[in-house]
């Protein structure tokens, strides 16, 4: 009998919509949690309210110049300014060691979008990878495009944003979904498209009690406080 090894089994987890500070806060929590996981993890989620979220290391004062959605949060990624008006959202995250770990950063990014692309093409959509960067504005995730975006006839449709841990990799990722497609069947081809290109084997995920708990704290201790927020 055949053992699927920890290459090819991956969890995932669907945790419906929440609050800003919450979906930082879980994303965080699971990449501490990377070690104990010892799994590779894809998480889809959505918004309860209308907002923003901008990258670790950008200064609040400009971000807040550059949209009017509130609350805008800081994400433990980086990157630039995302809109959460109409997105679809979801994250990876991976132990160190594993496969996606050890990439290149570069590399990595082009690897997420290009499984994203190979999604989109089972719905019968067509986009294509940025072969190079066009910066169209200062510090806003979908104005112009980086090098291995997505693109779909010629605009930015999906861009993400990483960090890398002693505890593994977190990759945070925003799709502007082209109409009419449902988000239920994205997710589906999301999970269909690993398993037919990569042989992963999902196994459905729960958080348990150590990791509600984590997200707790990191929710009344970071993500819920405006000094966080704005501590550059």
């Amino acid at each position: 009998m055949n053992v699927p090894s920890s290459e090819t089994v991956w969890l995932l987890l669907d945790s419906g919509p929440g609050a800003a500070d919450f979906n930082m806060a879980l994303d965080e929590a699971l990449l501490e949690a990377a070690p104990r996981l010892g799994l590779p993890v894809l998480r889809f989620y959505g918004w309860t309210e209308r907002a923003a979220t901008f990258g670790y290391f950008q200064c609040y004062a400009d971000v807040e110049r550059m949209t009017r959605l509130r609350p805008l949060v800081r994400r433990p990624t980086g990157g630039g300014l995302v809109p959460h008006d109409a997105d679809w959202t979801y994250s990876l995250v991976f132990p160190a060691g594993q496969a996606w770990h050890r990439l290149k950063a570069p590399e990595s990014y082009r690897r997420v979008h290009a499984w994203l692309r190979a999604a989109f093409a089972r719905l019968g959509v067509r986009t294509e990878l940025a072969p190079d960067a066009h910066v169209a504005g200062p510090g806003q995730c979908f104005v112009g495009h980086e090098k291995s975006d997505l693109l779909w006839q010629g605009q930015k449709m999906a861009g993400a944003a990483q960090r890398r841990t002693r505890c593994g990799l977190l990759i945070q990722g925003s799709v502007q979904p082209p109409p009419p497609l449902a988000r239920a069947d994205w997710q589906r081809a999301m999970a269909e498209a690993a398993s037919a290109d990569a042989g992963v084997i999902w196994r459905e995920f729960a958080a348990d009690s150590v990791l509600n708990e984590r997200v707790r704290t990191l929710v009344a201790e970071k993500y819920s406080q405006s000094s966080f927020h704005r501590k550059r």
